[in-house]
């Protein structure tokens, strides 16, 4: 039914069926037609269209991004993301259309009912096989939801493979908590029969593996926890992280850019830069979206038009980065929210982002994903505008980050942190069984902070600028220290959104009602301050803006104006939107 309508939009870039031939009875006769089926999967995962909503849902309603006003005014798209950042949403705004995340879930779908039958027709095709294909679709699906539910909250969940716009597409919306279930028990099945991460080349990162799997579970998991301050969601999280780290330990590598003094095996200062956004597919890595730049079917657009040219000789992206991430803050309260770089050694402020550390008091072009060369940290660059090499617009090949190694450490704290917060304040006296579990919770949580950053500084600096045991017995303060790392190491990877978002429901008195439509509600959660300031900071008049945010069902975009037209009765819209037929 939503993927019907989504056929009649108007708006549309991708289609949501595969074309005739490959949904046809007779296309399914071999193991290379499967094959061309999941890697189809991937195709649609990594389209322009995904690529753009990941980096608008998951970065740019947060305080990392504002829209460059070098853009036309006109132009099409600025007016879409004009309407996000002033927090007055249209049903129509395209970057409400779910339409290319359900494309991608049809696909697996179309491979989970079909492939099956392929190995009685082709002997090459073995039940090994199968079940590795069958692993990766039940894992890109529940991701694909789990996208869905954390932008839209209540959305329609299938399992059916529609092969034509003809077929009865009748789908009701389903409350997070069932949807965020049946993920989790998809990437439990997939789990049994998952490839292994220890692959060779861009299969190994390019393609959903064990590793790829736990990553998954454990962000759903760290999400359900905090929505629902649930501590078998955060140990589970734990326990999931533990699983991935301890894989990427064990395929470790030593080369002479890991340095192995770290305890876990991260690249050292600015030669990260080099690995995880020039050279890609990092031995760090663990799932990224491919991209070779060779033809335009394999040129990452969407990231060039968000972070580099809105189109071509275009001279301006669509996003840049707020102000800031031009100066470095005061390094003896690195908890502090508005502080996002606490040394002028950290790679990470020099690197991300073009023209820090001259004075400017602006917006800021982003490096990340851009640059093809890195500060390294032996001496401190007069500004960030050195190295300014960058990838050509029509062959742009920069892959984009969906799990990583330095991700998965900070989730782990992040969890640990909310177990020993949720267990009670604790103290310095040692009195008892729980007292002694929590203050370990937080030592390990600080050293994982500190790993991460460590990484990111010159040796020169790691004995004066660590955190070691800042505050660590607080667990608040914790929280915060947390918060802001993931901020330094992982902006503008479509991740700061869902963060702060974790962050606010945490900080709920009373858990959401989480497994019931919005529509169904009588009353809403109120948003939390610190949260609505953290959203409002980049703006110069923040609290006119976020005080249209003081409700949960703002902070989900409008189910599709389209889809609540054609599919009347099935369909229900976020209440906080309205739609005119």
């Amino acid at each position: 039914m939503i993927l019907a309508a989504g056929l009649m939009s108007a708006c549309m870039d991708m289609e949501l069926l595969p074309n005739d031939k490959t949904v046809d009875e007779d296309f399914w006769q071999s193991k290379s037609d499967v094959a061309l089926m999941v890697n189809g999967a991937y195709k649609q995962f990594s389209s322009t269209e995904v690529q753009k909503r990941l980096i608008v849902w998951g970065g740019f309603r947060s305080d990392e991004l504002l829209l460059n006003s070098g853009v036309p005014a006109s132009d099409g798209t600025y007016i879409a993301l004009n309407q996000i950042q002033e927090v007055n949403i249209e049903t129509t705004n395209t970057f409400s259309d779910w339409s290319s995340l359900y494309s991608v879930i049809n696909y697996c779908n179309i491979v989970l009912e079909k492939a099956k039958a392929v190995m009685d027709i082709d002997p090459n095709y073995a039940e090994g096989d199968y079940l590795a294909d069958r692993s990766q679709m039940l894992s890109l699906r529940a991701l694909c939801y789990f996208y869905l539910v954390r932008t839209f909250r209540d959305v329609p969940y299938t399992t059916t493979a529609y092969m034509s716009s003809s077929q009865g597409m009748q789908v009701n919306q389903l409350p997070p908590t069932e949807v965020l279930q049946l993920c989790i028990d998809d990437l439990l099945e997939a789990e049994k029969n998952a490839l292994s991460p220890r692959m060779n080349g861009w299969k190994r990162v390019g393609w959903i593996t064990k590793d790829a799997i736990q990553s998954i579970l454990a962000d759903i998991y760290l999400w359900r926890g905090s929505v629902l301050h649930n501590n078998e969601d955060y140990q589970a999280c734990v326990d999931y992280c533990n699983k991935v780290i301890e894989s990427k330990k064990s395929q470790h590598i030593v080369t002479d850019v890991v340095s192995e003094k770290l305890d876990y095996p991260l690249t050292i200062g600015g030669r990260a830069f080099v690995d995880l956004y020039v050279t890609q597919n990092a031995e760090e890595s663990i799932f990224e979206m491919q991209f070779s730049g060779a033809n335009s079917t394999s040129t990452n657009t969407g990231l060039a038009q968000m972070y580099y040219e809105y189109k071509k000789n275009g001279k301006n992206a669509y996003l840049q980065a707020a102000l800031n991430f031009g100066s470095v803050k005061n390094s003896s309260e690195p908890d502090a929210l508005e502080a996002i770089y606490t040394n002028q050694y950290d790679c990470r402020y020099w690197n991300n982002c073009y023209s820090v550390g001259d004075g400017k008091s602006s917006q800021f072009n982003i490096r990340k994903g851009t640059a093809t060369s890195a500060w390294f940290s032996n001496s401190l660059p007069t500004s960030g505008d050195n190295s300014t090499a960058v990838r050509t617009y029509d062959y742009f090949d920069q892959n984009f980050i969906v799990y990583r190694l330095a991700d998965i450490m900070l989730m782990k704290a992040e969890a640990l942190v909310a177990l020993a917060n949720n267990s009670g304040e604790v103290t310095s006296e040692e009195d008892t069984e729980g007292t002694n579990l929590n203050a370990e919770r937080l030592t390990e949580a600080l050293d994982l902070v500190n790993q991460v950053y460590k990484r990111s500084l010159d040796e020169s600096q790691w004995s004066a600028s660590l955190y070691k045991d800042y505050k660590k017995n607080d667990p608040a303060v914790m929280e915060k220290l947390v918060l802001q790392e993931r901020f330094r190491e992982l902006c503008f990877e479509g991740k700061r959104w869902y963060d702060i978002l974790r962050y606010n429901y945490r900080h709920q008195e009373t858990p959401c009602n989480y497994s019931t439509l919005m529509v169904e509600q009588g009353s809403y959660m109120k948003n939390y301050q610190e949260f609505l300031d953290i959203v409002g900071r980049k703006y110069d008049n923040g609290a006119s803006r976020t005080n249209k945010m003081k409700e949960e069902p703002r902070l989900y975009l409008p189910v599709p104006h389209n889809d609540i037209i054609t599919c009347r009765g099935w369909l229900r819209q976020n209440p906080m939107y309205t739609d005119e037929d």
